[in-house]
């Protein structure tokens, strides 16, 4: 079996390095906040040549207590990528804000003219997914967001690395928000996140909203709510940091390998890659008509594959309660034909050769 993802394996690798740093975090009893902490913090901030990085609980806090930081005006409409995982809008509706969905581009982010079409008077903020690894067109983004008077907040969780025009994501908007959720190109041991931005005053207030509205033990400034990187995992993520760029060329090698290998078969729409932008391919996303049979196909010879996402955000039970039509967006149909084959360090070339084999073979092609 060739597996879509493989922890074991990347653990493996790393091994002496990680049982050291957990022990020694064990020793120092450093469980929550703490030196280990502090040290992933600066070094994530320092990786992404950012100002500042505040570790949290989660992606998801991440997302919250970003959007939190900024005020933004109650019932205020934030704009959503309509392909992305549900905590993009999830985030928005928690903390009391208005879920607006746009569509996506043929990279799967954020489609430009779809974005401008979806401004309105209650329009507050634009959250910018990078999704899959690949950057979107920030800079149009932020063009959009300076005319519109908008903030702009970058969901960079499958984001690790990438670039746009050379420079990390994360760094453009007014603020960035990191999950290290295992499966990630850096991810923990457990539920972790972070948010990264190049303003003090709004590092300091989502720091303070993170430990409960507290800087100092007891003495609570505001009403904050509890969500804490912890020793251990900041300790997993200092220690598979130090991989990551490694890693990420990994990805890209075999992301071109499929690409060249695949690019014949007239009946797949292989991702594509804009110019001036450095994808990490956190997933390797294909589409193709009849998904379930291909899927299936790959299954039977051993190879696992994902769907990145089964079901577009408008679509979902959840949001039911929104009256926006997205029928017309092309993220509401192609959900039904999106494909993310096996990606990560754990493949080697006779695995993908196997994979891209096994795809030419349903094909029928020699």
């Amino acid at each position: 079996m060739i597996k879509f993802l493989d922890l074991k394996k990347q653990y493996l690798s790393i091994k002496d390095e990680i049982d050291l740093a957990i022990q020694n975090v064990i020793n120092d009893t450093a469980f929550v906040g703490g030196k280990y902490v502090k040290e992933f913090e600066n070094s994530f901030a320092n990786y992404n040549n950012s100002k500042y990085s505040v570790g949290v609980g989660n992606g998801t806090d991440a997302l919250e207590i970003a959007l939190q930081s900024l005020d933004l005006p109650k019932d205020s409409e934030v704009i959503v990528s309509a392909n992305s995982f549900i905590a993009s809008a999830e985030a928005v509706s928690r903390v009391g804000l208005k879920v607006r969905f746009c569509d996506n581009n043929e990279y799967y982010n954020i489609d430009i003219e779809d974005l401008k079409k979806q401004i309105n008077p209650n329009t507050s903020a634009i959250m910018a997914v990078h999704l899959y690894g690949q950057a979107c067109q920030i800079d149009e983004i932020l063009k959009i967001g300076k005319e519109n008077n908008l903030k702009v907040i970058e969901d960079a969780a499958q984001a690790h690395g990438a670039e746009f025009n050379s420079k990390k994501v994360g760094n453009f908007g007014d603020i960035a928000c990191f999950s290290f959720y295992p499966g990630k190109n850096l991810g923990a041991y457990g539920d972790a996140g972070a948010i990264m931005t190049n303003n003090s005053e709004l590092a300091e207030k989502c720091r303070l909203i993170a430990n409960h509205g507290s800087k100092e033990k007891y003495h609570h400034q505001i009403e904050g709510r509890n969500s804490r990187l912890d020793g251990i995992n900041a300790a997993v993520l200092n220690v598979k940091l130090k991989k990551l760029d490694e890693w990420n060329k990994i990805r890209r090698e075999i992301a071109q390998y499929y690409v060249e290998n695949l690019k014949n078969i007239d009946e797949i729409i292989l991702p594509k890659e804009i110019e001036n932008v450095y994808s990490v391919y956190h997933l390797f996303v294909i589409r193709y008509k009849y998904r379930n049979k291909l899927i299936e196909h790959l299954k039977n010879d051993g190879v696992e594959t994902g769907i990145h996402y089964p079901i577009s955000l408008p679509k979902l039970e959840a949001y039911k309660y929104i009256k926006q039509e997205c029928s017309y967006m092309r993220a509401t149909n192609w959900d039904k034909e999106l494909i993310s084959l096996p990606m990560g360090e754990h493949l080697t070339i006779k695995e993908c050769e196997y994979i891209v084999n096994s795809i030419k073979n349903y094909f029928k092609i020699k």
